[in-house]
């Protein structure tokens, strides 16, 4: 598609584009490296709400594996368009708060420059749960990962964002500079305390005074961030171009919903987002393990279902009504037992959350959320049924979102059709499942003692195994729609 054949390219000096700020006049204060579409969805769009009345909090952004967003945004002056679609439509908005996207890959020695720069007072992240390069079933730094021993060997030119950190916070340190704070809005269990523990172990391996300075001098508050932001696909460009006018390489597609829970620990400083929306709490733990339990892991539970049945989009899926009462009943039964009682009414959040699913204009398509599994099911879905286990409760509904990723892994679904499952564990996990053949016993067993992702308790757990084993062999025999509704007549103990 050709943007010269739809209309005059998104700039800052075209007519069309108004800010409720003069954007000549913001400088930069946070760095955010993983400048994806849900930072420019969700982070970037709170701090543009808030630059007319403090133009000091631009941000700089960091793409650390691809330059394809700088290529894209570069020649539009790094503005682009956020459209928010429901039911009732869309509308759109331009967002002036990122002031420049520095491709790591080639820019290395800029990006650590800003980093360093005294006026930087936040360096946050989305790189997703692989970007930390840990193990997610016990929070640490992974120190055998191949990115962790480059940036071991090569000090001065970190490729992983827990070494660019680390690098950075060492030549502030050299120089006299306060350390920035650190702010981490990937779905992690708490993110803060995770980050820290990562950025510091990585810290440790290179220097014991850099890793203590580290653990005394720099703030990790967590964050429970939350919005769903699909794809951007082509035909959402062109409804873009349409509402605006202007053509824009990489608008982002989001929902109305979108909610941020930070702690508020910025010794820096920080830009006073809470008439933007943003709300600042002591403790974000409980907010965090609501949102994890009950939008991610039924939002992941509902993708490997869908997709296996044939369901492109998640609105699709969770309206059929097996899905649909599936999910229901996975957040009333069974998730909702194991979160604390000051979070808010968890019947209402769970209402909200069906209703987002159900948003027809919101195009999220089942193969995308079901990407890197291995790594989101430990916070998604197994705390859930750890939880549960503990009690002697049922796990029917939690473990058969579980059951429905172990067939999704097998790389095909049940048409027949392949699966390109992304995940950094892949090719082991079709290893694993090549081996079970058609077997669902063994491929059980075989995935189960992964423990990158089951740890060491849950393999050695008899009820686990029987559960995933039985709606295995219901997924392989009767497909995902009819085992998500056997499932729902389970009763809840």
């Amino acid at each position: 598609m050709s943007d010269s054949s739809l209309a005059p390219r998104l700039s800052a000096a075209h007519h069309r584009v108004r800010l409720p700020y003069d954007r000549s006049r913001i400088t930069p204060g946070i760095v955010h490296l993983g400048i994806g579409a849900f930072c420019r969805a969700h982070m970037a769009a709170y701090v543009d709400g808030v630059l007319a009345s403090d133009p000091s909090w631009g941000i700089i952004g960091a793409s650390l594996k691809r330059p394809d967003t700088r290529n894209a945004l570069a020649p539009q002056d790094f503005l682009y368009t956020l459209a928010v679609r429901s039911g009732a439509g869309t509308t759109t908005r331009f967002i002036g708060s990122l002031l420049d996207v520095l491709d790591a890959t080639r820019q290395r020695d800029e990006l650590l420059a800003a980093m360093i720069d005294p006026h930087i007072r936040i360096v946050s992240l989305t790189v997703t749960e692989k970007g930390y390069c840990h193990d997610p079933a016990t929070g640490q730094l992974d120190p055998e990962h191949p990115d962790i021993l480059h940036d071991l060997a090569h000090p001065d030119s970190p490729v992983t964002a827990p070494g660019l950190i680390a690098r950075a916070l060492q030549l502030r340190r050299t120089a006299g500079i306060c350390p920035f704070t650190v702010l981490s809005c990937d779905n992690l269990p708490a993110n803060g305390e995770t980050t820290a523990r990562i950025i510091t172990g990585y810290a440790a391996l290179q220097s014991g005074a850099l890793a203590n300075h580290i653990a005394s001098e720099v703030a990790f508050p967590s964050t429970m961030v939350d919005r769903i932001v699909p794809a951007t696909t082509d035909d959402d460009r062109k409804l873009v171009c349409e509402a605006s006018g202007l053509w824009d390489s990489w608008p982002v597609m989001t929902e109305p919903f979108t909610q941020w829970v930070v702690e508020d620990h910025f010794p820096n400083g920080r830009p006073a987002l809470e008439p933007a929306g943003v709300e600042f709490v002591n403790d974000v733990r409980p907010f965090e393990l609501m949102k994890l339990r009950m939008l991610n892991g039924s939002h992941s539970s509902l993708a490997y279902l869908g997709y296996l049945a044939g369901y492109e989009f998640v609105s699709e899926a969770i309206s059929d009504p097996a899905f649909g009462a599936f999910i229901h009943d996975l957040m009333t039964e069974e998730v909702m037992s194991t979160l604390p009682g000051d979070v808010g009414k968890l019947a209402v959040y769970r209402d909200a959350l069906l209703e987002r699913f159900r948003n027809p204009a919101l195009r999220h398509r089942t193969w995308q959320i079901a990407m890197d599994g291995s790594q989101k099911l430990p916070q998604r879905l197994l705390g859930t049924i750890r939880d549960r286990l503990a009690r002697n409760a049922s796990i029917t509904r939690a473990g058969l979102g579980v059951a429905a990723w172990m067939r999704y892994v097998t790389g095909t679904d049940e048409h027949g059709r392949k699966i390109d499952v992304r995940d950094p564990l892949a090719l082991r996990l079709r290893a694993i499942a090549e081996a079970a053949g058609d077997e669902p016993a063994k491929l059980v067993d075989g995935l189960l003692n992964v423990r990158d992702v089951f740890g060491d308790d849950l393999p050695r757990n008899d009820q686990l195994r029987t559960v995933l084993t039985d709606h295995l062999l219901s997924l392989f025999g009767l497909g995902a729609r009819e085992t998500a509704r056997r499932a729902n007549l389970a009763p809840a103990l």
